[in-house]
């Protein structure tokens, strides 16, 4: 029997549509599947195959009633194989935790998971989640298909080529969105302040994930975090030995449209802003225990006048950074409120190929906040309009530039 496989995400809850999608579990038990597989499952807290002490009994006996209900009664009862039984027995058991980033996929699409994070993938370019029972964007990733479309933060998808998304799960939705290189999708937007939904025709593209932009604004260094990827730690810290990073008095450190990564990536870039064994970020699990990430860094930046420049398509590993930043040297935040992504998925592969993609705790920032849901509310809130995006005017970075200067004439 293969090993079971675990990895753990920061991002989770979200998607990027140019992945294929996350893999999930297969699981299939019962008192009537022994001679099948020769394997021995104890569940505890069900009534009908065992009942111990359990945080959740249930009485498994009502699922066995219907399983033969449906074998006996069912019209098209014979054209439903026992595993695609299984399998939708599993999905309605995930969706029962009414946990958006908690996730069932059947084996074909983990092994689609497995192909596509290698690092090039096909779609349109951003990253979809549920809230409030709705598909919508998260972020639309830089240079993209869909950032060029104009897809912007928050925009709700109301139909995929003309199918309905009420209802749809995010990797159901991914599958649909993706495509062939080349081959366009519709997407019908709904965006706040719009009376009707409008379509965007989007032509997929093989997609590059970005990384980080960097350019100098007069003495202000302003840098751009695409993406907490692998290569993001080594990227940053070229720039930051780069004759023209020297030059600057203070950075804008912009996490807008930035949907996170890697929790490791932003452990290790929080370290070159504080001093080592400060607390960037916590764990908490189901029992209520703690585990701790500190800076490990050389904390080069650790006294440099540095702003953030956030927007709801911030998420995850940029709200980590910074939540640790403003809670550890009051940082100032400039923008709109981000995601709030602030949980933590782990991805367990089990012996058929499949797996199950399940939230396993919470992040909590230094301060205490929690960020799941609320996300982080800027110190200086600003709008980015239609209008500014016309014509090319970016109001959040001028803030962001200005209360930079303040804190610079401090020093």
């Amino acid at each position: 029997m293969k090993e079971i496989w675990k990895r753990r995400i920061a991002l989770g809850a979200v998607f990027l549509v140019l992945l294929a999608g996350v893999g999930i579990v297969s699981f299939y038990s019962g008192f009537r599947s022994g001679a099948e597989f020769p394997k021995t499952l104890i569940i505890k807290g069900v009534s009908g195959i065992e009942s111990p002490e359990s945080p959740a009994p249930a009485d498994f006996s009502t699922f066995w009633e219907a399983w033969d209900t449906i074998n006996s009664k069912y019209l098209k009862s014979k054209d439903i194989g026992g595993e695609a039984r299984v399998y939708g027995a599993i999905r309605g058991l995930v969706g029962s935790l009414d946990d958006p980033h908690s996730e069932f996929f059947s084996p074909p699409d983990n092994k689609k998971f497995q192909e596509d994070i290698e690092g090039n993938f096909g779609g349109i370019g951003a990253e979809i989640g549920i809230r409030k029972d709705r598909l919508l964007i998260i972020a639309p990733l830089k240079n993209t298909p869909a950032s060029k479309a104009g897809l912007r933060p928050g925009d709700y998808i109301t139909e995929i080529n003309s199918t309905s998304t009420t209802g749809l799960q995010v990797n159901q939705a991914v599958q649909m969105i993706r495509g062939k290189e080349g081959t366009a999708v519709v997407l019908s937007i709904l965006r706040e302040g719009w009376e009707e939904p409008k379509d965007f025709k989007i032509t997929r593209e093989v997609i590059s994930v970005p990384t980080l932009d960097f350019e100098m604004k007069g003495d202000i260094a302003h840098v751009e975090f695409h993406s907490f990827n692998s290569n993001l730690t080594s990227l940053f810290y070229r720039m930051t030995q780069s004759e023209e990073f020297k030059a600057a008095k203070g950075m804008v450190l912009d996490l807008r449209n930035d949907p996170g990564g890697y929790l490791g990536v932003a452990i290790d870039v929080a370290g070159r802003f504080l001093p080592q064994n400060t607390l960037v970020v916590s764990e908490e699990g189901v029992d209520g225990k703690r585990v701790e990430y500190q800076a490990k860094g050389d904390a080069a930046l650790a006294n440099f006048p540095v702003v953030l420049l956030v927007n709801e398509g911030s998420a995850s590993a940029s709200e980590i950074l910074a939540g640790a930043l403003r809670d550890q040297r009051k940082i100032k935040i400039v923008g709109k409120k981000t995601y709030g992504k602030g949980t933590v998925q782990e991805i367990i592969e089990l012996h058929d190929g499949s797996s199950l993609k399940l939230t396993i705790a919470h992040w909590v920032l230094p301060s205490g906040k929690i960020l799941e849901g609320d996300g982080l509310k800027p110190d200086f809130a600003v709008e980015l309009s239609d209008e500014d995006i016309k014509n090319e005017r970016d109001p959040q970075l001028e803030k962001a530039v200005e209360v930079l200067r303040g804190e610079i004439s401090k020093l």
